[in-house]
């Protein structure tokens, strides 16, 4: 193994204790215990130290050049959360997710309706880190944030990332009312192709005749020319739309709460989703467009590109599309834009190939990121309680077969057109193994820098550094941040640790046989130059 080891040995050791010692002592009571100055050595000799990269971005500069000696790149990510109660985070959720005009709407969907049960979102997630508004100006400071993160990634290396979370830039109102119109906009089109007999296929297969859908929109009492609507936007009409062209209904709206309308299937018209918006929100919804715009701006500004991470399913179909809108911008040239694609749920591969077939059309480059997912259990528990479908996979298996059902889609188009990217974010050796195999059946060469990998700091050294040196373009999720304001993030991932450290076995194992080879050969000492 020529990859950096620096007594990692011990080092696990420690950090599999870490959980056991914080779950006995809470990290308050630690603090307490051992004092402040104590309390961050402890953390930084453990647990801290082995999953967080340091404390701000001049303390991460030398992990990131050392990792990238090796041929690993990073996705810095500030990972500091604000340490609240549940019953403030739950209260805060309440407070963001309602418009003055809720209360007098009827008919609000259960899924996109918040409940002080699931208002702090935090709750079985281990693996995100989460934010909760407050007002405008802490959105402000978020941005502030992501900006000095994205300059620090342009700093340290020519070709890293930045991690951004939507929530964290403006008021979750807006995600959860402008996710409830897409799927609603979604089911109603998927309803008029059942009308004409298209049950049972992927979304891109369905594709609505005009003339039927004009008749039956008509009979409905809707008056609009629909027909010329879609002919008038297609240079060569088929006489045929599908989701894509479907979706274009709601594009060319000037005000951004114009968004806001759904299509009544009694009526055959559309309806707002509110009866009013006052003028203070449509300002909000507008200033956290603005800041993805800013930083999307300075991402090309500093060579750095953009990864926004996916959420709940009550927020994903919103970020999703606003991630898309900054696509269609800002990828014309190259991917600076890489939206996250959670493989765990049932309408991944929809999603995906509808993103791709979006982008073919309209020439710009598709950027994505493939994850398993982080909100399994609570996105389980709030469909089980609320009443709605779950979202999830039903097993394992069938999320790793979506994973690579969607992986094998990206890697057929980057084949065709080199035009997508896509980063295989994961930890699992065999979709790994799958990868490499089908770059070398479709003739995708590292140097392209159209395949990525990724993995967490402190996980999997034994997937990324091979990697890396072997000159496919690999990278390190790393987080960083001061000791206390990443504590509540790290708290959480301390409850999960002892099961993903039963994943960290095989590099113990990896580790030991090196030490031995170390020992047999006299190298004990010894340290790979970089």
């Amino acid at each position: 193994m020529n990859w950096p080891q620096d007594g990692l040995l011990v080092h696990k050791k420690a950090i599999s204790f870490s959980p056991m010692l914080c779950s006995i002592f809470p990290p308050l009571s630690c603090k307490t215990l051992l004092g402040q100055r104590a309390f961050n050595q402890f953390m930084k000799m453990t647990f801290y130290g082995q999953f967080v990269a340091g404390e701000d971005h001049k303390a991460i500069r030398p992990l990131i050049q050392k990792n990238q000696a090796f041929g690993v790149g990073s996705v810095l990510d500030y990972s500091v959360e604000e340490d609240i109660t549940q019953e403030e985070a739950e209260q805060k959720e309440m407070d963001s997710c309602a418009s003055a005009a809720e209360k007098e709407r009827i008919g609000k969907e259960k899924k996109y309706k918040v409940h002080k049960q699931f208002g702090d979102r935090r709750g079985g997630v281990t693996g995100a880190r989460t934010y909760f508004y407050a007002d405008e100006a802490k959105c402000d400071q978020h941005m502030e944030t992501f900006i000095k993160c994205i300059k620090a990634s342009g700093g340290s290396s020519m070709d890293g990332f930045s991690a951004i979370k939507m929530t964290a830039l403006g008021r979750p109102q807006f995600l959860l009312q402008f996710s409830e119109v897409l799927v609603k906009w979604r089911r109603f089109f998927t309803f008029l192709a059942s009308q004409q007999g298209k049950d049972g296929m992927t979304a891109l297969e369905q594709k609505l005749e005009l003339n039927q859908l004009q008749e039956f929109l008509n009979k409905l009492g809707a008056k609009g020319d629909f027909y010329g609507w879609f002919s008038g936007r297609k240079e060569e009409s088929s006489g045929t739309i599908d989701m894509i062209d479907w979706n274009s209904l709601i594009d060319d709206r000037t005000k951004i709460s114009d968004l806001l309308v759904v299509p009544n299937v009694e009526l055959g018209e559309l309806e707002p989703l509110l009866a009013k918006f006052t003028v203070e929100e449509e300002k909000q919804m507008k200033r956290m467009l603005q800041r993805m715009d800013i930083l999307a701006k300075h991402a090309i500004d500093n060579g750095v590109r953009l990864m926004v991470d996916a959420e709940q399913t009550y927020f994903q179909p919103a970020i999703s599309r606003l991630t898309l809108e900054m696509q269609r911008i800002y990828n014309k040239e190259k991917p600076v834009i890489f939206n996250t694609y959670q493989c765990y749920l049932k309408e991944a591969f929809d999603n995906v190939s509808m993103d791709v077939e979006l982008s073919r059309r309209e020439g710009w480059h598709f950027a994505a990121k493939l994850v398993r997912g982080a909100y399994m259990y609570q996105e389980r528990e709030r469909a089980e309680e609320i009443g709605y479908e779950d979202p999830i996979n039903p097993d394992y298996e069938s999320t790793n077969k979506m994973y690579h059902r969607c992986l094998d889609y990206v890697l057929d188009e980057i084949a065709l057109r080199r035009n997508a990217n896509v980063m295989v974010a994961s930890h699992n050796e065999d979709t790994v193994k799958h990868t490499l195999s089908r770059m070398y059946e479709l003739g995708l060469f590292p140097r392209e820098n159209k395949v990525y990998f990724g993995q967490l700091l402190g996980m999997c050294d034994q997937i990324s550094f091979p990697l890396g040196q072997a000159g496919f373009p690999v990278y390190k999720y790393v987080p960083y941040g001061p000791v206390n304001e990443v504590m509540p993030y790290l708290s959480r991932r301390a409850q999960e640790n002892r099961g993903f450290m039963k994943g960290a076995q095989k590099e113990r194992e990896l580790l030991w046989k090196e030490l031995k080879r170390r020992l047999v050969s006299g190298e004990l000492l010894y340290r790979p130059v970089y």
